[in-house]
């Protein structure tokens, strides 16, 4: 390993988790996702896409666990672990030489959650003194190419696992934002419960989610698509298969985007008028991994009237947003520097 450690950014989501390391890019894309032994003293058996691999599939005595939840950290000790395993397979580590860090996490976190994801950080391996925390919609801006640090607004909706980050950005900082709790976890939690509800049979969440790749859309499917999914059945505890169509995907999903949508519209709505005429001409630009739900960009587009544009890698914006800031601390200066007024309301629940 090199006598100096490498700074590096880590885009701590609650589905995947992306480390940048400085000079080299992207190294690491896995699941925020770990398997677990044990029962007050937890033993972990697999991280990241080895544990991605056994999701559904393991024995009574193993568990899958989130270490983060919505965002933020739920479990402190396994996401402790998470770090440090995803920090030493990115880089190498040594308890002497530790690496400077830039971690995103949302922009609305308690004082309390911040102070968990930095000492989670330290104690993973990060250098005392060297974490630099920043919020994921000016990240999320700054890798997909917008001029945040220019005097004219720029508005990021940032679709994660755990959250929707919305935000308008100008002069190096976010001038009003809001976070809500809606996600693709939510989403795939919705096409469970409506299968559920409609065929009396219980889905994994691989497969949920593999649904809403297939057949998943914010608007109405010209097309109908048909698929069938397989489940237990809740009365009798057999499988069952079912075949599922687009549209009641479809139906699935409407209240995970229009809570995205009204998120948007609140921010639109506390927007200072110059800036607002700013977004109306440059746009609403998508990142993160829901924004490539099928219509996702129209289905804004059409309900606000305004123009919509698709990142062009959304799920590693944010990782290379804080990979720039990692690579030229001159910006890490200026953005630590520049303090719009920001709307302080406290964030909803979906």
């Amino acid at each position: 390993m090199a006598i100096i450690a490498p700074d590096i950014g880590i885009d701590l989501g609650t589905s995947n988790t992306l480390v940048y390391v400085k000079h080299k890019g992207v190294v690491l894309n896995e699941p925020t996702l770990m398997v677990v032994t044990g029962g007050q003293k937890k033993s972990v058996k697999a991280f990241g896409e080895d544990a991605r691999l056994m999701l559904g599939r393991t024995t009574g005595e193993y568990q899958s666990v989130r270490p983060l939840e919505d965002g933020v950290i739920k479990d402190y000790d396994m996401t402790e672990y998470m770090l440090e395993f995803f920090i030493r397979k990115a880089i190498g580590m040594s308890r002497l030489v530790r690496p400077r860090g830039l971690i995103t996490i949302p922009s609305r976190v308690t004082a309390i959650e911040r102070r968990a994801v930095r000492e989670a950080a330290e104690n993973a391996g990060i250098r005392k003194g060297a974490l630099h925390l920043i919020e994921k919609p000016f990240a999320a801006a700054l890798g997909s190419g917008l001029p945040v640090f220019e005097p004219r607004g720029s508005m990021v909706v940032d679709i994660g696992g755990g959250t929707t980050e919305v935000a308008v950005i100008s002069l190096g900082g976010i001038v009003v934002s809001r976070s809500v709790r809606v996600g693709g976890i939510r989403m795939d939690a919705a096409i469970i419960n409506f299968i559920k509800r409609e065929f009396n049979m219980l889905i994994g969440d691989r497969t949920a989610e593999d649904v809403k790749f297939d057949l998943g859309a914010a608007l109405p499917m010209n097309d109908v698509r048909r698929a069938f999914v397989r489940g237990r059945d809740l009365v009798t505890n057999l499988p069952q298969t079912a075949e599922i169509t687009s549209t009641m995907v479809y139906e699935a999903l409407k209240a995970p985007c229009q809570a995205i949508l009204a998120a948007i519209q609140y921010v639109l709505e506390r927007t200072p008028p110059e800036l607002a005429g700013d977004v109306m001409r440059s746009g609403i630009h998508l990142t993160g991994g829901g924004a490539l739900l099928c219509g996702m960009d129209r289905f804004i587009a059409t309900e606000l009237d305004m123009p919509v544009l698709l990142a062009k890698e959304p799920m590693d914006c944010a990782a290379l947003g804080i990979g720039q800031l990692a690579e030229d601390l001159e910006l890490l200066q200026r953005m630590c520097q520049s303090a719009p007024q920001r709307d302080d309301e406290e964030e909803t629940t979906f």
